[in-house]
This record gives structure tokens, sequence and C-alpha cells, in this order.
């Protein structure tokens, strides 16, 4: 018998950008091997900027909706990641969910200016979510 794929769930405040870029970035990396998932404490909407950046790297995330956590409490993870400080701190107890990790990535959505300004600092996280991702995956994964 198959043993069921490792689910991942990657928090963030809004779930409109490092949590659905990452959950993006991961599920590709992994080719269905990994269950990932992404979620907000006060979840908003998909980010644009996050959208087309992933389509930049071939990843279509624009059937992505920002989902509430709660959507997910009752689902057993192997693997919860948070990537802001407020989801950390608001990041309700997951009992089946053994590791808990936190990376306090930047929120690209808080840069202003002109769309290249904004593009350009969506592609800075998602090369330091890749990373990051890279990182675990190779330690837990594979």
């Amino acid at each position: 018998m198959e043993s069921p794929k490792p689910r991942v769930l990657i928090l963030c405040t809004g779930n409109s950008a490092r949590s659905q870029m990452a959950e993006g970035l991961l599920r590709a990396a992994m080719h269905g091997q990994v269950a990932v998932f992404s979620a907000g404490t006060k979840p908003t909407t998909v980010r644009p900027e996050a959208i087309a950046v992933m389509a930049e790297l071939g990843i279509d995330i624009s059937g992505h909706r920002s989902k509430h956590v709660d959507e997910l409490s009752a689902d057993r993870f192997d693997y919860v990641i948070t990537v802001c400080g407020a989801a950390d701190g608001d990041c309700p107890v997951f009992p089946n969910a053994p590791r808990r990790i936190h990376w306090n990535v930047p929120d690209p959505a808080a840069v202003e200016g002109n769309l290249e300004k904004r593009l350009e600092a969506f592609r800075r996280i998602s090369d330091a979510l890749a990373d990051s991702l890279d990182r675990f995956a190779r330690a837990n994964l594979r």
C-alpha cells in the first residue's frame, strides 16, 4: 500500500501573496509528491502581482483563492509553515501537525510605487521563498 503524501500548510495573514506564491512554488517543485495548501488568518484576495510573477516562472496560481485558516483547521498536516510574524502569532494550534516552521518573509504587497517596482518586490520574495522551500524540501520531503 502506498504511503500518503506529506501534507504542507503555508500560512500568512492575507493569503494574498507570500503563502500563495509559496504554495505554487512548492507544488511545482515537488511534482505532485506533496499535498500543498495555503491559508490566511485574515484572508483577502490573491494579488495580481503574485499571479503575474508566478506566471513568469510557468506556475499558474490564477485559480487560487484566499482561504481562512479555519477552513483547514480539521485537516491533518505534517508541516505548518508560517511566512509572516502576524500569522505566526495568530496561528491556531494544529494538533495533527507535528512540525511547525516559521519564516519571517517581508510582505511584497507593502511595496508602493509603479507596477514594475511592485513586480520587482514580488520577484525578490518569490526568489527568497524558492530558496527556503528548496532547503525545506531537501531536509524534510525527499
